[in-house]
């Protein structure tokens, strides 16, 4: 029998990829016009992935997770195929936040009712989907006891205008 983990095309990581692409776009078009209407987005990711680059303070006030807002006040917004960088003022003070898409778990629009909720990737967002970097093997885990699990599932309702 082959070996399944060298011989499967790995469509969940070409998804994952690709709905990346949408937040890269998105944030593309907010460059070159700015919000349109009562756009606006949420952005969490993980503070501790590879190559976030984020004040220690912040860091140290959001272990493992954090959520921006892009509405009203944002300065030097950019973004290329690996990451994204956005200035941002906390307590008034400008700080430059800088994000590999590959770290980003949620993306949301709540003006539009419109959410993407990713599983975490490597530092390469072009990997070759190699399956011995998956980090829950491929597989599902029926036991229950995953202590390797990250981050938390986020219901969309809570991006939703009431």
């Amino acid at each position: 029998m082959m070996e399944e983990d060298e011989n499967t095309l790995r469509y969940d990581k070409m998804v994952e990829y690709a709905l990346r692409g949408v937040v890269k776009q998105a944030v593309e078009e907010v460059m070159e016009d700015g919000l349109p209407g009562d756009h606006h987005f949420y952005i969490t990711f993980l503070t501790d992935h590879p190559g976030v680059k984020i004040p220690d303070y912040l860091r140290d006030r959001y272990p493992g997770e954090m959520t921006i807002v892009l509405q009203f006040q944002f300065y030097d917004l950019d973004v290329d195929d690996e990451r994204m960088q956005v200035t941002l003022s906390f307590n008034n003070v400008p700080e430059k936040l800088e994000i590999p898409l590959a770290a980003i778990t949620i993306f949301a629009d709540p003006s539009v009712n419109f959410a993407l909720q990713f599983q975490p990737l490597g530092d390469d967002l072009e990997s070759d989907y190699d399956p011995d970097d998956d980090p829950d093997g491929g597989g599902s885990d029926e036991s229950g006891d995953d202590d390797t699990k990250k981050g938390e599932v986020v219901s969309l309702d809570n991006f939703r205008k009431k």
